[in-house]
């Protein structure tokens, strides 16, 4: 009998109409979805991106298709109608033996890297208006979280508070921000506001500069490998900063950046922390860093499989286990087959945990 399963980390495929209904002041510039065969076919163009010449939306979205067969030309018809399509969606997680998702974007998360905050605002109030259709369809399995502008803290917080009203469990912010960095004083107000509403903040991999683009050094695959070391920057800003030691109950979700590294990690925190904070003067928190890390933050995995040996140096009550659908990351439609090689040297119980009490813990849902 499969587990029950609950990912942490799904994503919604946009299409043109995602952005058709955009602050009209943006009409004649917003994102587009085109069709250009030499681009991978079915393609997103927007202004002013490092990716300007076209997102591949074929590329992106590969769920039920080979890795041989990603980077073939795809028409917008050819993509999954789970990732557009709320009825599609609910069908496809009863094929996959998933009860719910937490579900974020795909084209949304590329838009985190526009350099014009305004824009970029704009973009993300069209997405949450297009994903309130999933939302309305089933906010028990389809857990929507909507994309953050936080252009100042006054309408960051106005932005949770609508959040909440809506029913939304969570929010996601840009690895990017709008002024200042995360760790400064000016945003405590929208931390708290984040702790007093209940809702995880959660940061996803591919939203922060440099985490897009040709690598510099060496051949151009190696960009897959980089991807998730804007989130570990992340991270350890949030703990060196003293966000966790201003607000302790401040819950931090690091999506789609694997969970083995974690324990090194730690260590190298807890290491630079004991030999560096004396000469440097630092003293910006009062514990050893890893302790905030164990306690604010939750990691995200697909088919990590290191995560097996890494668990002795980890929280399993932070450790989410995500599909990814329908990413070229993700585990559809295997699912079944890699879950269980991923928690068959666990327990019962730890398994459990990371495949659905977590998340179920984390958003308030059944489990």
């Amino acid at each position: 009998m499969q587990p029950l399963l609950i990912s942490a980390d799904s994503h919604v495929a946009e299409n043109d109409e995602t952005y058709a209904e955009i602050d009209p002041r943006y009409r004649d510039v917003r994102p587009r979805g085109d069709y250009v065969e030499a681009r991978g076919g079915a393609v997103f163009t927007i202004p002013n991106l490092p990716m300007a010449h076209g997102v591949p939306m074929g590329l992106v979205c590969t769920a039920g298709r080979p890795p041989e067969d990603f980077g073939k030309p795809r028409r917008w018809e050819e993509l999954h109608p789970a990732g557009h399509d709320p009825k599609a969606r609910l069908a496809l997680q009863n094929e996959d033996g998933v009860a719910a998702e937490i579900i974020y974007p795909s084209m949304g998360m590329v838009l985190c890297n526009h350099p014009d905050v305004d824009y970029r605002k704009a973009c993300f109030d069209a997405y949450n208006r297009w994903i309130l259709r999933f939302h309305e369809a089933d906010p028990e399995r389809l857990v929507m979280l909507p994309q953050l502008g936080l252009r100042n803290v006054k309408e960051g917080i106005a932005e949770l508070e609508e959040a909440k009203r809506i029913g939304y469990r969570g929010v996601m912010l840009s690895g990017n921000p709008a002024f200042h960095d995360y760790d400064h004083p000016d945003y405590d107000p929208f931390w708290r506001a984040c702790v007093e509403l209940d809702l995880p903040v959660s940061f996803h991999i591919l939203t922060t500069r440099g985490d897009i683009g040709d690598h510099q050094r060496g051949h151009k695959i190696i960009q897959h490998l980089i991807t998730i070391r804007g989130n570990q920057d992340l991270m350890s800003m949030l703990i060196f900063g003293g966000v966790f030691e201003r607000h302790p109950k401040l819950k931090i979700v690091c999506v789609e950046a694997d969970a083995g590294w974690v324990p090194h990690f730690k260590y190298r925190m807890d290491h630079t922390f004991e030999r560096h904070r004396h000469w440097q003067k630092f003293g910006a928190i009062s514990r050893m860093p890893s302790e905030y890390f164990d306690e604010n933050i939750y990691v995200t995995f697909q088919d990590d499989y290191s995560v097996k040996y890494a668990l002795p140096g980890m929280r399993a009550d932070r450790i989410l286990w995500a599909s990814d659908f329908p990413h070229s990351d993700g585990t559809y439609p295997h699912t079944a087959k890699i879950v269980g090689e991923l928690t068959a040297p666990m327990s019962r119980d730890v398994a459990r945990q990371i495949l659905s009490r977590n998340s179920a813990e984390l958003y308030g849902l059944a489990a």
